[in-house]
């Protein structure tokens, strides 16, 4: 058969939208096609064929949530992260899809947009849903406590890149190990060049604190003074790259930091801060031994390769925290939700050495 009779094949096949209307034209039972739908092997070969022979002829597709209504597991796993625009977060669901799959499940994804109204929102969605479980990136200080309460009550919870520092101490958290990250990247940074001053993220989230934290502890361990960049005029909130660029503009066109190292808390921080350092043309790669300013970011961003000049940074592993999260919620899923304090899984970062520091 050619590929156009094929395909006019498919357009004169009998469309049937509803299970019961797929019963009466097959003649066999809607419970056994509900069983045949979930797991083809469960009903009798001799049944089973005949079902097939029916479906060649017809134009059927089951729904989802029919099939699953009567079984224990939808095979749902939902995902909630702040911003799919944020590169990371779209590494890391394709990474906990790829995993999830192995584990035959499916992934739904839920985008807050770093609004906790939203976020609120997708949680009971996700809910309502029955979905197995949850992978969510929460937003942080923001947050509905009440909304997050309420999931990890209904559905099996893991907490993956950020978590909440004073609540929530029994969900499971996988992250990086944002001391080891850090204290990498200053290590090579008080190695190579100056000791750096720090640019953090707005107050969001977890990590936000956690790694300003992690840079005064390791800069004073090499025995220098730790500098954090005040946050100045800048508006804050998720656009990373605007509020790196407005604040450094601010700074160089004072003349301050015009000859500095600077550290910042994620790579979009730091590209917002290489825009500004072109701006006012602080970039001097044939300095030789004179100053010239040093930029380094954190999480190795899938853009920071191709920026001009290339960012050292560190490289969180996604996989590896995508696979983690996985597994700790199909535990949970499988054997219950366990009492007591949650498992906390960080993974170490690697460095990434490049042209900007």
């Amino acid at each position: 058969m050619t590929k156009n009779n094929a395909a006019d094949n498919e357009t004169d096949a009998l469309k049937i939208r509803t299970m019961e209307e797929l019963s009466t034209r097959v003649g066999i039972s809607r419970p056994t096609l509900s069983r045949y739908f979930q797991d083809a092997g469960s009903v009798r070969p001799s049944t089973r064929q005949r079902i097939e022979a029916a479906l060649r002829d017809i134009d059927y597709v089951p729904n989802f949530f029919a099939t699953k209504m009567n079984r224990k597991s939808t095979g749902l796993i939902g995902v909630i992260v702040p911003h799919l625009s944020d590169l990371f977060y779209t590494s890391l669901i394709e990474a906990i899809e790829t995993t999830a799959l192995e584990t035959d499940h499916m992934v739904i994804t839920q985008n807050s947009l770093g609004d906790p109204v939203l976020e609120a929102r997708a949680i009971q969605n996700l809910i309502s849903m029955s979905a197995d479980g949850v992978i969510m990136a929460p937003i942080g200080e923001a947050s509905s406590l009440s909304a997050v309460a309420r999931l990890k009550e209904h559905l099996p919870t893991v907490f993956v890149d950020s978590r909440f520092p004073n609540e929530f101490q029994d969900v499971d958290y996988v992250g990086t190990n944002n001391t080891q990250s850090v204290s990498l990247i200053v290590d090579y940074l008080c190695r190579s060049g100056e000791s750096p001053v720090f640019l953090g993220m707005p107050r969001l989230n977890s990590n936000s604190l956690e790694r300003e934290n992690a840079y005064r502890a390791s800069v004073t361990e090499h025995g220098f003074e730790a500098q954090v960049i005040a946050p100045g005029i800048a508006q804050s909130g998720w656009n990373f790259e605007e509020y790196g660029f407005r604040l450094m503009d601010e700074y160089f066109s004072r003349g301050q930091y015009v000859g500095d190292t600077i550290l910042c808390a994620n790579d979009r921080l730091a590209i917002g801060a290489i825009r500004a350092v072109h701006r006012h043309r602080l970039f001097k790669p044939d300095a030789g031994r004179g100053k010239t300013v040093r930029i380094a970011g954190h999480d190795d961003h899938p853009l920071s390769a191709y920026v001009y000049p290339s960012l050292t940074t560190v490289a969180q592993n996604s996989t590896a925290m995508a696979r983690a999260a996985v597994e700790q919620l199909v535990d949970q899923i499988s054997n219950g939700r366990r009492s007591g304090a949650g498992v906390v899984r960080r993974f170490d970062a690697e460095l990434r050495l490049r042209d900007s520091a």
